[in-house]
Parts: C-alpha cells; structure tokens; sequence
C-alpha cells in the first residue's frame, strides 16, 4: 500500500464501483477498499437464502424454498432504464460484456384501489381504464405533442415554450386532469414528489421521452434487470476498474482517512497507509462528514406466486402515486423471479418501499403489501437517507448520497455523474458512447 494514488475508493457499493471504474476508465490510478469480504455494500446481493434469513434472524427456511443457492435476493433492488443512465455508462464502459440482461414484463400503476399498466402511447392511451373517453383523447394529443417536440427548435413548440412554462402549464394547456398529471408525472416522468409541476415543462418532457424511447426497446416496459440479481454490476464495473489498472481490497479494515492541512492525502489501514490525492465513499466511512435527510423503509417479500392483476408477468414494477394514498411520496413495487435466475423455480421476489414519514414505516407500507397476495416470508427494513454535509472541493472527500426508496437507478446515476463532476471538474462524456445496447450481445 506504499504507492500513492489519484483516487482511493472506500465501500464497493454500486455508486463506489461506478465511480472507480469512470475513474480508472479517464486514466487516474485507483486504488479500491472495502471493508467487507463481498462486493455491493448495502447494495448487494444475497446468496445463499439461509444467509437471508440469518440476516433478518429468522429461522432457517424449508425444503419448500428449493436449494438455497438458487436464490440471489438483492438488499436493494431496482431496474434500469433500457436508453437511461446507467445503460450509457455500462456501455460507454463496455461493461456490458460481463452481464445480460432480461426485458421487465409489466409496469403498472395504481389508481383508487385498482392497478393499470401505465400507457405510453397513442394507441395504450385509448385503450387504457385509467381515464374516461374525454380525457383520453386530450392524453392522447398530450402524447403527440411530447413525441414531436424537440427542444431545440421552435418550430415545434406549438406557441408553448418548454422552457419558460412551467409542467403545471403544460398539463392545463392540454386539460389533463389530477389523476392523469399524477399517473404521467410519477409512473412516466418518474418524479419522486410534486416539486416539478413548477418545473420548467422541458425537463418533463424529457423525461417521458426517456420513458418512451426505453420502452421501444423492448416493448414490454421501458425496464430491465441484470441476470443473478443486482449483486452482478457493481462486480463487472469493478472488473473494468482492475483492467485499467485499478487495484482492489476487499475484507481491509480502513481505520482513518488520513487529513493533512484540512485535505484527505491518504488512507490507514492498521500501521499501514495509502496515500492519495482525493478520496471518493459512501456516508458509512465519514459520520462526520454526512447527514440524516430522512429514513426508507424496504419490505423483501418471497411469494410463490406473481403479483395477481399483472397478467401473469414474472417481473413487473408498480408504482402508487402519493396522492392515491394521501401521502407526500410515492410507494414503490418490484418483482422478480426465478426467470432471472435469482430465486427456486416458481419463487418469486418481490419489494415495498418507500420514504418514511410517520412513525409507523410499517403501515406506509400497507397499500403496496395488499396488492401482493399472500407473502411466505417478509423482510423489513427501515434504514437512514444521508446525504454529504459538503461538496468535498475543499477536503476532496466526495461522499455519495444514500440509495433512496425508487425501484429504478436514475436517481442513482444523477448521482453518481455529479460526485464525478464535483471529483474530476468535468462532465463524464457520454459522447463517447458508440454502441447501442441492441447492437450487442444481449
């Protein structure tokens, strides 16, 4: 450990490895640590299911569950969006090789009591029992509009100017009404609250774009999911990380960042130290340096069934807009199964979250549990959201934020882009990306 390094990495959750394998990736030396013997952090993956169980200290399951090392239970699982971030980044970082991946059947959204697939386009609209027959004709042109603009020319606009109306503007030009806001702002934007109705109506527009062309991909839903679970990826960003030079320690104790002149210059780890010129790392390494913004509450659930309403699908995601349940953030349901090699033939793996806002996390849950059907076993957990107390320009410790409650990695990557901005003083180029993820081996 006596070289000195352009970045160490501390923690190998997937924000950690992404990073060190963009670093290693734009030329700098890294040097990666962690103080556990697995890779993913609080992100990974669990295997076998005993190792589950005596997690949550439950007693061991029984022959009914199949062989235990058939299961592969992600801690805290979430899709991709098939044209999003982090499929620019596996594929700018050719990471692509190491995984495949699998199309997400369904995506759902609720509505009084009942779920419906999420329409996203002309003809789903029309045919959608989200709306009644006036409003699906003024979703319907709300679509086209969306579809045909671009942002940068005003040809297209339709006297509306995307970036001076506001998303609440857009939606009453067109008339849409509560429910169809709600529905478009969270199951196809994806906004974690109602703050982006101010919004300039651009950034909304992109995002239903993003919606959109992910879901032409495949055409099920615009998701899709990593064969063996999630515990995959962080794994081939590190494996990329290591073929450019970077350098990995798992089970390292790391005992103090060493501080010299209010700047990070190193690492300790027992009587030995690294030394370095930044160090990047998830809150766990930093107390000090992170704060509590709020609390997630997950809920694994093992089925032996799929989620009833969803046609069968073997993987699905729904989504509860907080308005349907008188609350102030969305609830969250993903399920995934033995068809991505992550549980026993005809198991099922399905998750509750959501951002804690009561003292009862458990109730919050409740709307997205009863729409599961009967649960074998349950797993609950209620954990921190921390986020950096500073941007680390001046210590040069760049922490990421916790993971938050949504079951897609976009937040994630927003993440992930900015703590390499704050790092690095540039944008990571995503020009650079020349393959498209059709073009390869799926």
């Amino acid at each position: 450990m006596d070289e000195e390094y352009d970045a160490i990495v501390l923690g190998t959750g997937l924000k950690e490895c992404i990073l060190s394998g963009m670093l290693s990736v734009s030329g700098k030396k890294v040097l990666h640590i962690d103080r556990n013997k697995y890779y993913g952090g609080e992100s990974a993956s669990i295997t076998p299911l005993e190792e589950l169980f005596a997690r949550y200290g439950a007693p061991s399951p029984d022959e009914t569950y199949g062989r235990g090392r058939d299961w592969n239970v992600d801690l805290i699982p979430k899709f991709l969006m098939a044209n999003g971030l982090l499929v620019k980044l596996l594929i700018h970082t050719g990471v692509t090789r190491y995984l495949e991946f699998k199309s997400v059947e369904g995506s759902y959204v609720y509505k009084q009591g009942k779920i419906s697939k999420v329409p996203v386009d002309q003809k789903e609209a029309l045919a959608s029992d989200l709306m009644g027959m006036f409003e699906k004709r003024r979703f319907r042109n709300f679509l086209i509009y969306v579809q045909d603009v671009k942002l940068d020319d005003p040809k297209t606009w339709k006297d509306l100017d995307p970036n001076s109306t506001t998303t609440q503007q857009l939606y009453e030009k067109f008339g849409l009404d509560r429910n169809t806001q709600d529905f478009t702002g969270h199951a196809l934007a994806l906004y974690l609250d109602d703050d982006y109705l101010n919004y300039p109506a651009a950034q909304t527009i992109c995002r239903i774009k993003l919606y959109s062309d992910s879901l032409a991909r495949y055409g099920k839903s615009p998701y899709l999911y990593p064969m063996y679970g999630l515990g995959e990826l962080p794994q081939g960003f590190a494996r990329l990380s290591a073929i450019y030079g970077g350098t990995y320690m798992l089970d390292k104790p790391v005992d103090e960042i060493v501080i010299e002149n209010g700047k990070a210059v190193g690492i300790k780890s027992g009587e030995e130290i690294a030394k370095c010129k930044q160090v990047y790392c998830d809150p766990s390494y930093v107390p000090n340096k992170a704060k509590k913004t709020g609390k997630v509450i997950r809920c694994i659930c093992l089925m032996d069934h799929p989620i009833p309403n969803t046609r069968d699908a073997l993987s699905t995601q729904i989504i509860i807009p907080q308005k349907q349940v008188n609350r102030k953030s969305d609830i969250y349901v993903s399920l995934v199964s033995h068809t991505h090699q992550v549980a026993a033939k005809g198991w099922f793996v399905a998750m509750v979250s959501t951002t804690v806002e009561t003292e009862n996390p458990e109730a919050e849950i409740k709307p997205g549990l009863d729409l599961l059907g009967p649960i074998k076993q349950k797993f609950v957990t209620v954990s921190d959201y921390l986020e950096p107390t500073d941007d680390g320009k001046e210590s040069q410790i760049f922490i990421s934020k916790s993971y938050d409650a949504t079951t897609h990695f976009e937040t994630t990557c927003l993440d992930v882009l900015d703590i390499y901005k704050r790092g690095t003083g540039e944008d990571f180029d995503f020009s650079k990306v020349k393959v498209e993820l059709g073009d390869e081996d799926q």
